[in-house]
């Protein structure tokens, strides 16, 4: 039995189809699921999290934190000795998605064992997938990580599989709206996986922010709005800013109602085991005809009841 504190949201959830979650004794702020994860001691903190901010001001405070301070996050290191992990979950692929990874080396030096530090940083649906190994070998459980990429892999490979002689849709996920980012990483490979095409997208690269010129440059069929660590319900808010923008009515996902909000929070912008149901229900999204089992979910909202005359 390993003592677990995970840093980062999607590492959780690896524990969870891992069946380790009895073993996880620490998790991050932004740690809900599976349900156990709530239950747990929150060992880092950001100020702006459900600080109930626009996203301008959001993007604003993160770009000031990271240029003054290097970081947005806070880690109780006390509460961190008091835990005594033997396995510390995180990651360096992104300063704005978790602790600091530096940070989080330097303080696993000072505790007894010391504890093995586990690096997650994956770019593709495969090192996502991949990831599951290396939180199940230094959790002493390996065996675990075969059936469970499995069983992903081949949900993957049937969205793959159905999508392959699609007509291929454009469609732009869009990571924030204010100001406007395209996705990167895995995003772009998701809409390519469910027989669509980001003309946008930055696969396996970071995301960056975009000109909105761009965005009506490139005329979209389908827009979905995977807005970072944002629900549904907040993305709402952010749709309907969108809404203003200059030429917005001339899109052609406005015009045909194919915009969508979803659970990025969640799903898209969460590296983890569910990526597959954000592939899954993007595949609902983009050819509803050939994947109606994944056209109703609670975390996807369509937007045509509310587009502009």
């Amino acid at each position: 039995m390993s003592r677990i504190v995970s840093l980062l949201p999607a590492a959780t959830e690896i524990a969870g189809v891992l069946g380790l979650m009895g073993d996880v004794v620490g998790v991050s702020h932004e740690c809900d699921f599976p349900a156990e994860a709530n239950k747990r001691p929150r060992v880092t903190h950001c100020p702006v999290h459900n600080a109930g901010l626009t996203s301008k001001e959001v993007d604003e405070w993160v770009r000031g934190a990271l240029r003054d301070r290097g970081t947005i996050y806070t880690i109780d290191e006390p509460l961190v000795r008091q835990l005594r992990p033997d396995v510390i979950l995180t990651q360096k692929l992104c300063d704005v998605c978790a602790v600091g990874y530096g940070t989080v080396t330097r303080l696993a030096e000072t505790l007894p064992g010391p504890p093995r530090v586990v690096n997650l940083e994956p770019s593709s649906v495969s090192d996502i997938l991949n990831d599951i190994r290396p939180v199940a070998d230094a959790c002493g459980v390996p065996e675990r990580a075969e059936e469970a990429i499995s069983g992903l892999s081949a949900r993957v490979e049937n969205v793959r599989r159905r999508a392959a002689q699609v007509d291929r849709p454009t469609c732009f996920l869009m990571e924030w709206v204010d100001p406007p980012f395209c996705c990167g990483h895995w995003a772009p490979e998701l809409v390519e996986i469910a027989g669509g095409y980001d003309p946008l997208g930055r696969k396996h690269e970071r995301s960056v922010q975009v000109s909105w010129d761009q965005v009506l440059d490139a005329q979209p069929e389908v827009m979905v709005l995977a807005l970072c660590g944002y629900n549904v319900t907040r993305a709402q808010r952010d749709f309907e800013l969108l809404r203003t923008y200059r030429a917005f009515e001339s899109i052609p996902a406005a015009r045909d109602g194919r915009i969508y909000l979803v659970d990025a929070g969640a799903l898209f912008a969460r590296p983890g085991p569910r990526i597959v149901d954000s592939l899954e229900l993007l595949a609902g999204i983009l050819h509803p005809d050939r994947f109606p089992e994944f056209t109703k979910s609670l975390f996807v909202q369509r937007c045509s009841a509310m587009r502009s005359a």
